[in-house]
């Protein structure tokens, strides 16, 4: 009942037509077996149908592009100028300041204030074409193992984006940080995400969070050309540089999820037996029929807060408030369909046109046509648009609505057609290099798999 919204909506029309809520566990025999079903075809015949494709593995975003350390001369042009202003003038050669080395220490992401003294070792990212333009401009000198300084370069003072982190003495707004170990991570941009359709420029990742974007990967493009102005785009894989404290700040407060290098933290192990007592007696109370689903969770919820196992402001940013706002608009839409005629209407014309009154035929319709605006539509909402028509179709046959309810559950949850069907199927679109086409390949076969299983499992148990 609790593996997904459209599993509580399709419960709440249930219960609306007078015969009760469904149980906690009333979908496991057929989502069993459709997970069955699934897994075996997946594991015999459908990885073969997966597309081959590069993996983003690090180095992918570093290609042609290199983290070059250079020192700043007394004659040179750099010397006594901000960095804001050394900035402005590498954007032509499309380059970058990602941190600094002065005195034997290495400042990540430096101030943009901050004036430059002669011996300063600047750490630009720049195209390998564009160095000599970069060096020529400011009158830079290439700061190579024999500069005396900490850091590692190459043969030319050049090193790959990648390569060993360092101790750094981190800055943000003007202040030092302590020393922190800067990790280099990639980031994988949510559906949801605050960052989609805005620039790294405009978001501020160094101002903000103290760190660098270094690179973007996009459904298997990478994108280092004017990087600074690129609009971020959901399913895209981010390749940041920063502390790693600064990392998670960034995922969490901008909705991106890590895809190596995670930081992970001890739990207080007192409220980690809170947080699974909690838990299971929120499960309990709801799967044994003490009180509602919502009023068990609820109450969960509540005794978080009480118990502080987790803080107030995490539980704010967990609910998803637009799929809440969304669900909002679409109900009330569901329930005019309902009161107005035009659900009685669409199932009269899916009857008479296609099924012809022969229930299981009718049953397959309402299972294939929900998984297919699954495929381009919310989850949610697509269940709280065609609850009422499965239940007027199921009506009009003289069938129970169970298995028309259930036909509507299962097919909005198993969208495999396109990347944007799903938060899952995004997700995966950047680290795995696909493309929009590349879903229906395996997505098709696997729908197909998906109705010839649960179709005899909604007979079964769910008898018409």
């Amino acid at each position: 009942l609790i593996g997904t919204p459209p599993n509580l909506i399709v419960s709440g029309f249930r219960a609306g037509t007078g015969a009760g809520s469904f149980g906690m566990f009333d979908f496991s025999p057929v989502g069993v077996c459709v997970a069955v079903g699934g897994l075996i075809f997946l594991v015999l015949a459908g990885w073969r149908l997966v597309p081959r494709r590069m993996e983003k593995g690090r180095e992918r975003f570093a290609t042609g592009r290199y983290l070059t350390e250079a020192r700043v001369r007394d004659s040179g042009k750099a010397a006594g100028k901000t960095i804001r202003e050394v900035e402005e003038a590498l954007q032509e050669a499309d380059a970058q300041i990602v941190g600094m080395v002065r005195n034997r220490f290495r400042v990540f992401a430096p101030n943009a204030q901050r004036l430059l003294q002669e011996g300063d070792i600047l750490v630009i990212e720049a195209e390998p074409e564009s160095l000599s333009s970069v060096f020529s401009a400011l009158g830079l000198a290439p700061a190579g193992p024999d500069s005396g300084e900490d850091g590692q370069t190459g043969e030319n003072g050049s090193a790959r984006a990648g390569g060993a982190t360092e101790d750094t003495d981190a800055e943000s707004s003007g202040k030092e940080r302590g020393r922190e170990e800067v990790e280099l991570q990639e980031w994988a941009v949510m559906p949801n995400s605050l960052l989609i359709g805005r620039s790294a420029q405009s978001v501020g990742f160094r101002a903000r969070f103290g760190i660098n974007l270094l690179a973007i990967s996009r459904r298997g493009r990478q994108t280092v050309k004017r990087l600074r102005s690129t609009a971020i785009q959901a399913g895209d894989v981010l390749l940041l540089q920063g502390a790693a404290d600064s990392l998670s700040a960034f995922g969490n407060e901008l909705g991106c999820v890590p895809l190596e290098g995670r930081s992970i933290s001890i739990p207080d192990p007192r409220k980690a037996l809170l947080a699974i007592a909690v838990l299971a007696a929120a499960i309990g109370g709801a799967a044994f029929g003490l009180v509602p689903a919502a009023i068990s969770f609820a109450s969960g919820v509540v005794a978080f807060m009480v118990l502080r196992v987790v803080p107030l402001r995490k539980l704010y940013e967990a609910i998803d408030w637009p799929v809440i706002v969304l669900l909002g608009s679409m109900i009330p839409v569901a329930v005019a369909m309902e009161t107005t005629g035009l659900a009685d209407l669409l199932a009269n014309s899916l009857l008479e046109n296609i099924a012809q009154g022969r229930p299981v035929l009718a049953l397959g319709l309402i299972l294939v046509v929900t998984m297919t605006l699954s495929d381009f539509m919310n989850n949610a909402a697509t269940a709280a648009v065609m609850c009422p028509i499965a239940i007027s179709t199921a009506d009009q046959l003289g069938a129970t609505t169970d298995a028309f309810l259930m036909a509507v559950a299962i097919g909005a949850s198993c969208a495999f057609l396109t990347p944007i069907g799903h938060q899952n199927n995004t997700l995966i679109l950047g680290p795995g290099g696909f493309r929009f086409g590349d879903y229906w390949r395996l997505g098709l076969p696997m729908e197909i798999v998906v109705v010839a299983v649960a179709i005899p499992g909604l007979l079964f148990f769910w008898p018409l």
